[in-house]
């Protein structure tokens, strides 16, 4: 466990930050976007190191953050400006290269979190039980939030995106 230095906490974040930016990205679509998310968990984070002893899991805990960081990007208002034109940085997606914008398409219109359950157990892996810890809700939530979230990216993608390419990658128990 870490002994909240300085040293410590820079540490930590050169060996995590990669796969919190992967992580980010999946949540959001957009590199600039997941770099903000990214910068102002790691932020928060070094606020709290000097206690960060006490954690239990500080990857869960960190990963726990980042998540919030999304949510309460996604629950701002209209008041919200964002300064980007759309085009995306594909690099950290998964899947099938023509699949990508259809399906980060599809995610975008879901609520904020269906996306993110959908993002963390089909595109971070992530099981069920770490998915409810990270969004501290649930496991029952969680299954709910899949299967509601599935469903809409069904009827969203319509029939022609049934095919394995898509369907096989979401479809997951």
């Amino acid at each position: 466990m870490p002994d909240g230095s300085d040293d410590e906490y820079l540490a930590y974040v050169h060996g995590r930050t990669a796969e919190l930016r992967r992580t980010a990205y999946l949540l959001c679509g957009d590199t600039h976007q997941a770099d903000d998310f990214v910068q102002e968990t790691l932020t928060k984070l070094y606020a709290r190191w000097p206690r960060i002893g006490r954690v239990e899991n500080v990857d869960a805990y960190v990963h726990t953050m980042l998540v919030r960081v999304f949510l309460d990007d996604r629950r701002r208002g209209w008041w919200k400006v964002r300064l980007t034109t759309g085009h995306t940085d594909r690099a950290a997606a998964t899947g099938d290269p023509s699949d990508r914008p259809v399906v980060r398409a599809a995610l975008a219109r879901l609520p904020a979190r269906q996306q993110a359950v959908l993002v963390l157990r089909y595109l971070c892996d992530k099981p069920v039980r770490e998915v409810a810890e990270l969004l501290r809700c649930s496991e029952g939530t969680v299954k709910s939030q899949t299967s509601h979230g599935l469903t809409r990216l069904r009827d969203i993608l319509g029939p022609d995106h049934r095919e394995p390419a898509v369907a096989a990658s979401w479809e997951r128990s």
